[in-house]
């Protein structure tokens, strides 16, 4: 049996919609566009997962072929953002995420406990969990996060790549240590721990290393990596280390593997033309050596460039099939495919 439910970890569709100022019901109607819409995700056991909101730089793209050699790259990162540019995008996508729930005749639901999230994968109802990703529309004070988590808001990227008043990001860079700059501002401890009392889930993607271990040291929750992948297998700074991926396991949290073909490949490089067995390389590396119950999925869905193999949603079912030849069991494939999202939301969510 391969068709258990999905929870994915990370995906940039709202922020597609958005941009591509598409009509909101398009989202409803099976398309051509981007990776993810109601129809091919309810299709194709995408049963929810965390909806993201972020805020891009202006005239900022991720270019890679400006960069990219034989032996790797370094792209440059874009400045800070202030917190007001960031705080008025991630409110016209949290308000177009109410929209999409008011207009889907109950079909797609934002979830705050684990409760309405095991109702929504049990009904064929599309579950979402509304993230942001990059803290920079949070102001110090936390007046905002208090706002955005009555809103609904239930899980915070401390940083996307670019720094910010919490912290610092790694660079899109191969090969590379995630080891680069500095931890944790005093702000960005006390991010954590508004966080930690709240019940908002922490998200140490795109961290660089020496915040990570802050985030370990400061947090009394599960350490969590919505979209991230296993450094020993693809050297690039966004991947993780062994020793991050054993403090992952000792916490008892989880990473969900990205589905971006330069963080996936060994050679860090950004051609398509690769199996599904690559995505089932990284699993089976977490699995094996931190447990089955530290690994999950984290797409990054319309926010990367992702296997020819896996195309976009529609590929979810060759890739558990693909997971279950490599020999993960019914009991292994519920848990990389929902239950380990599940525990740790209920092990963080205070609702």
């Amino acid at each position: 049996m391969t068709n258990f439910p999905i929870i994915d970890g990370h995906n940039d569709t709202l922020l597609r919609l958005y941009e591509e100022n598409e009509d909101k019901n398009s989202f409803f109607s099976k398309g051509a566009n981007g990776h993810i819409d109601l129809p091919r995700a309810r299709n194709n056991q995408f049963g929810g997962g965390f909806f993201a909101a972020f805020t891009p730089n202006a005239n900022y793209e991720i270019a890679p072929e400006k960069y990219v050699t034989s032996t790797g790259y370094d792209m440059p990162l874009p400045p800070q953002i202030d917190q007001q540019t960031a705080l008025n995008h991630t409110m016209q996508l949290a308000s177009m995420l109410v929209e999409l729930e008011a207009t889907s005749n109950g079909i797609f639901q934002t979830v705050t406990n684990t409760q309405k999230l095991a109702f929504c994968l049990e009904n064929q109802i599309l579950a979402a969990i509304f993230h942001i990703e990059g803290a920079e529309a949070i102001d110090t004070d936390f007046s905002a996060l208090q706002v955005l988590y009555q809103a609904g808001l239930r899980s915070l990227g401390i940083v996307w790549s670019r720094p910010n008043a919490y912290g610092e990001g790694v660079p899109f860079r191969y090969p590379s240590s995630p080891d680069i700059g500095g931890g944790l501002t005093e702000a960005g401890k006390d991010l954590v721990h508004a966080c930690n009392q709240l019940g908002i889930m922490i998200d140490t993607t795109h961290l660089n290393e020496k915040g990570f271990w802050d985030v370990v040291q400061q947090s009394d929750a599960p350490i969590v990596a919505t979209h991230s992948n296993v450094h020993a297998i693809c050297p690039i700074s966004r991947n993780l280390t062994d020793k991050q991926l054993q403090a992952i396991k000792k916490s008892n949290g989880v990473v969900g593997i990205n589905y971006a073909v330069n963080m996936l490949r060994e050679d860090g490089q950004f051609d398509t033309n690769i199996p599904l067995d690559t995505i089932v390389q990284h699993i089976a590396y977490i699995a094996e050596n931190f447990g089955i119950d530290h690994v999950a999925l984290g797409s990054d869905f319309d926010g990367t460039t992702v296997p020819d193999s896996l195309k976009d949603v529609t590929g979810l079912p060759k890739l558990m099939k693909r997971l279950q030849a490599h020999g993960f069991t019914d009991k292994d494939l519920e848990k990389v495919a929902y239950k380990n999202w599940i525990r740790v939301l209920g092990a963080t969510w205070k609702d």
